[in-house]
């Protein structure tokens, strides 16, 4: 049993020396790769190469992070733009229903102003047919006196009175009275047509100042509307010029997102490639103790 023992000893004393000259050979390919690498000038290592790419990368993304910021500050004054646009489309759209308002009070007044010019003309001609129905009476009651008069003087030609002692008062009277109403209904007719004609060349000016009111009511309003057309024209190029800044900044977020994970994955393997490394070497060093134990058992 002792010598089965130590046969087996002697195996794995050869396994551990093989394993260990091996180890050293490897040693020593390695020692002399890291010295050639170290001799030539321009070779450098993975880890310079890995740095170096790793700071590329970092500077690639702090400059797509200035980028992102100028973009967002971009996107800010677009959207500040956006909103005095709104506003003022807005404010414009409050100054048009004024102007609409104003329009239809405009049309409003006309109508009314026409309704009173047509009034007045009716009431012209109302008081026309008045004064010339007051001027048939007259003719009819003046007619009638004379006819009074005639049928009076023809009676009292049968008196045989001295003509020049006859002194028709009351017809004079009646006569005075007569003419005075006459001129008293003329007057007042001349007041009434003075003041229809005064009425209807204020209304006439009211008709015109509406109707110039109308027309600049409508100018601003076609101007104004042209303004809302070119407001609208360049706020839709501005959500459009948005959209595409803020397509294209999503886009370059995706690929520094891609290149950041490659990046994370990489560092992942190098980790998991760091402690494989770390593990191997424990258990060569674990497998050394045990080996020196033996050998020293052995011994």
């Amino acid at each position: 049993e002792e010598s089965l023992q130590m046969w087996d000893l002697n195996k794995r004393l050869e396994a551990y020396l093989a394993r260990v000259k091996f180890l050293e050979e490897e040693n020593e390919v390695l020692r002399a790769e890291i010295q050639s690498a170290k001799g030539s000038p321009g070779g450098d290592s993975w880890r310079v190469k890995y740095e170096e790419e790793l700071r590329a990368l970092r500077d690639a993304l702090d400059h797509a992070f200035r980028e992102k910021c100028t973009a967002e500050l971009a996107r800010d004054n677009l959207y500040e733009e956006v909103q005095q646009v709104k506003s003022r489309c807005q404010k414009e759209q409050a100054a048009r229903e004024e102007a609409k308002k104003q329009l239809s009070l405009s049309r409003k007044e006309l109508e009314e102003e026409r309704r009173a010019q047509i009034w007045l003309k009716e009431r012209a001609v109302q008081l026309e047919k008045e004064v010339e129905a007051l001027l048939e009476v007259h003719e009819e009651e003046k007619a009638g006196l004379d006819q009074e008069i005639a049928s009076f003087s023809q009676s009292l030609e049968s008196f045989r009175c001295a003509p020049v002692a006859f002194q028709p008062v009351e017809v004079e009277d009646y006569s005075k009275r007569l003419s005075e109403i006459w001129k008293g209904a003329v007057e007042t007719y001349k007041t009434e047509v003075a003041q229809l004609e005064g009425s209807l060349c204020q209304a006439k000016e009211n008709l015109w100042k509406a109707v110039e009111d109308n027309q600049q009511s409508q100018l601003q309003l076609q101007h104004l509307e042209k303004d809302l057309a070119g407001l609208k024209a360049r706020k839709e190029m501005l959500e459009e010029n948005l959209a595409r800044q803020w397509q294209e900044q999503r886009g370059e977020a995706e690929k520094f997102q891609l290149a950041m994970e490659a990046l994370e994955q990489e560092k992942q393997s190098l980790r998991v490639q760091i402690a494989q490394v770390l593990e191997d070497r424990q258990q060569l060093m674990h497998l050394k103790m045990s080996l020196s134990l033996e050998v020293a058992t052995y011994r």
